[in-house]
């Protein structure tokens, strides 16, 4: 973890570089667990892959393996907008330091990948900030009734098949939506799957689809940033 300053605002986040110490940025926003191992691993695995990865800790150093006091936290973190809208900001911000693209064009345009409560925000973000992002992963979350005519990215969503914190009818409505705002839209949904699917620490995790959900992400970003 490192902490950076960006107009008087401390991001604190964990970054990971690939070997050529460039690439296109990908910003990674975590579950309602917190900034916590698997968050971090995602960043080392893009890294691997060619991207400049950061993670910001929207939490402010808190984690938590208890759903109960994740939905405490994420409840407390959902009303106070300006906080994390500003703490995602600051950290494309951070990221644009330190990826290809702000050596070469500081008008390029990032990536989102957000997870269950980030993804969330990844979408909230595609509006709010639309000329940054050119692209958006979502695992496990949807966000109807946004006004994605404003948005200019490309989305790849990947949903689970049981998932009781999000209703099939939310994903689909947010697809359509995006289709009718006329974005390039990809989602799927993975067979015997639940929330968390992609967490190797949850009892949830289901490996096949991690691999199958990480190599459609990889080929979206690539296609998306390169």
């Amino acid at each position: 973890m490192r902490e950076f300053q960006v107009d008087g605002r401390t991001i604190s986040a964990y970054l990971a570089v690939p070997e050529q110490d460039s690439g296109p940025g990908v910003l990674i926003l975590h579950a309602w667990w917190g900034l916590t191992e698997p968050f971090q691993q995602v960043c080392d695995r893009l890294a691997e892959a060619g991207f400049v990865a950061l993670a910001p800790d929207l939490y402010h150093g808190k984690t938590t393996t208890s759903v109960e006091e994740a939905h405490a936290l994420s409840e407390a973190l959902d009303q106070d907008v300006e906080r994390w809208r500003g703490d995602i900001a600051g950290a494309m911000q951070v990221l644009r330091q330190h990826s290809a693209t702000h050596q070469a064009d500081s008008s390029s345009k990032l990536a989102l990948v957000g997870f269950s409560l980030g993804g969330a925000y990844a979408l909230d973000m595609s509006v709010t900030l639309a000329e940054e992002i050119a692209a958006v992963v979502t695992f496990y979350d949807s966000y109807p009734g946004l006004d994605y005519r404003s948005a200019k990215a490309a989305y790849l969503c990947h949903f689970a098949e049981d998932d009781p914190f999000r209703p099939v009818e939310s994903a689909a409505e947010m697809e359509q939506e995006l289709q009718a705002a006329g974005r390039p839209v990809a989602v799927f949904t993975y067979p015997g799957t639940k929330h968390w699917f992609f967490e190797e620490n949850r009892p949830e995790y289901n490996a096949q689809a991690t691999q199958l959900s990480w190599e459609r992400t990889i080929e979206f970003l690539h296609q998306r940033l390169d």
